[in-house]
C-alpha cells in the first residue's frame, strides 16, 4: 500500500493560464497553441527546428487562398497546431530565426491556405490577415533548401 510520500498528485488548470499545446497529443512536430482573443501574454511564442525535405506546395497548394505562391520544404507532419477557441478579426503569425524561412497555414477543414514568405527586409517568413474563424490550424515552417535545419520561434500576435 502506498504511503503519503509515495502519491502523486494531478492538478488541472484551464488551458487559459497554459496556452501551449504539448506536440505528441496532437501530431505536430513541436508545441502548438491553443487561444482565445484578448490572450496573453502577447505574443503568444512555440519553438521548433525546420528541416524535412517534402515540398511544401505539394501538402498545402501551390498558391494560398489570395493567390500567394506557397513554398519551401519541411516536414509532411506540421510543425505546430493552432486552435483559435473563437473568431479573430486579425492576426499576425511570425517566424523568427535569422535565416530564409517560408510559412503555410490550413485553416479549419482545410478551407483556407495562407502562405507567407519575406516580411519586409527580413528573409524570415509572416502572415498577416483578417477574418481568422475559430478552428484548429495546421502550421508548417519551411526553408527554401531541402533539409537545411535552423532553430525558430513561431509569434502570434493580435
Amino acid at each position: 500500500m502506498p504511503n503519503a510520500a509515495t502519491k502523486s498528485i494531478a492538478v488541472l488548470l484551464p488551458l487559459a493560464f497554459f496556452p501551449v499545446l504539448p506536440a505528441q497529443a496532437l501530431d505536430a512536430n513541436f508545441p502548438g497553441l491553443s487561444l482565445e482573443p484578448g490572450f496573453a501574454p502577447t505574443p503568444a511564442v512555440v519553438s521548433g527546428r525546420t528541416g524535412g525535405s517534402t515540398s511544401i506546395p505539394a501538402i498545402v497548394g501551390a498558391t494560398d487562398s489570395q493567390n500567394k505562391t506557397c513554398l519551401g520544404f519541411g516536414s509532411p507532419n506540421p510543425d505546430h497546431i493552432l486552435v483559435l477557441k473563437k473568431d479573430f478579426p486579425r492576426l499576425k503569425i511570425q517566424v523568427s530565426s535569422g535565416a530564409d524561412t517560408t510559412l503555410a497555414i490550413v485553416g479549419p477543414n482545410s478551407n483556407t491556405v495562407r502562405c507567407g514568405d519575406d516580411t519586409g527586409s527580413s528573409l524570415d517568413a509572416s502572415v498577416e490577415d483578417v477574418s481568422w474563424k475559430a478552428g484548429t490550424y495546421k502550421i508548417w515552417i519551411g526553408v527554401m533548401q531541402a533539409g537545411l535545419q535552423r532553430n525558430y520561434t513561431l509569434s502570434v500576435s493580435e
